[in-house]
């Protein structure tokens, strides 16, 4: 019924048509329609993953550079207190 053909599988409608006890040119107007509504299906869809708000980009974006900054802060801190050698953070 199913043959494999450079890639892909192809229905023989003579077969699947006996298989089931339906006219072959049901099976083929069964085929056709099956692929044309997975065209349609392909057409309508936006490649690549959806995007996010203008808002929510820019929230993650701050909340990044606050994370950057903290770590540049705490380092700097780490230095000034090697540096300077305090005993206690007044």
């Amino acid at each position: 019924m199913f043959r494999r053909f450079e890639g892909s599988y192809t229905i023989d409608p003579g077969k699947a048509g006996a298989r089931w006890g339906i006219d072959r040119s049901t099976v083929v107007s069964i085929c056709r329609t099956a692929k044309q509504g997975a065209l349609d299906a392909l057409a309508a869809a936006v490649p690549g993953r959806p995007g996010q708000a203008r808002e929510v980009a820019e929230l993650a974006a701050a909340r990044a550079e606050i994370e950057r900054l903290r770590g540049t802060v705490t380092e700097q801190a780490v230095v000034l207190h090697l540096h300077q050698g305090k005993s206690r953070w007044d």
